[in-house]
């Protein structure tokens, strides 16, 4: 029998070297919410070739700042609801329908924050993606026995200021691991 394990949200999922599932390979997923129901999560280290200018467009959203919207990638989030968009964000404002995950760190879904990054008053601390990562009832817990996952309390820097590149690398480093020299073998008993 799984253990439910204490709440792991606000915390990144990084995925062990062996894990070769084609989502979520070498990926730091940020743990929204984890419960005895389940758990959701944006993975933050794959942007696509997306950026955000490109779905501000596809909406009507007025931009204020093109160029600077322009720069910013769309993530692959995951690989549920892979149309609906998440914006991760650092608290400020309010906004239609947002989650807090933390006293440092948001989640909203509502396109009242889009509208308002277009304008030029939004958050400044973003990542935007499209889809999440979702786990069933004790699905994750699961995965962390079979050694897929490790797990550490995340850090802000690491989501907004990290380029998405080393996150998988830097995610590990919080807990002291260099993750390029850890094994798939499991040392579960």
């Amino acid at each position: 029998m799984i253990e439910q394990l204490a709440t792991l949200t606000d915390h990144f999922l990084i995925a062990m070297p062996a894990l070769d599932d084609p989502f979520f390979a070498r990926t730091v997923t940020y743990l929204c919410q984890h419960g005895p129901e389940g758990a959701l999560g944006i993975i933050v280290n794959r942007p696509s070739e997306l950026m955000l200018s490109d779905i501000m467009e596809q909406m009507n959203i007025d931009i204020l700042e093109h160029d600077k919207l322009a720069a910013i990638p769309i993530y692959f989030g995951g690989p549920v609801q892979p149309e609906r968009g998440f914006v991760l964000h650092e608290p400020r404002g309010r906004w239609d329908s947002t989650l807090a995950v933390s006293e440092h760190i948001s989640l909203t879904t509502s396109r009242d924050i889009l509208e308002a990054i277009g304008r030029g008053d939004g958050p400044q601390n973003i990542l935007v993606a499209l889809g999440y990562a979702g786990w069933g009832s004790g699905q994750l817990e699961r995965e962390i026995a079979e050694n897929s996952w490790l797990n550490a309390p995340a850090e802000t820097s690491i989501i907004f200021r990290q380029p998405s590149s080393l996150r998988w690398k830097a995610a590990a480093e919080l807990m002291g691991v260099d993750i390029s020299l850890l094994t798939g073998q499991a040392g579960h008993c």
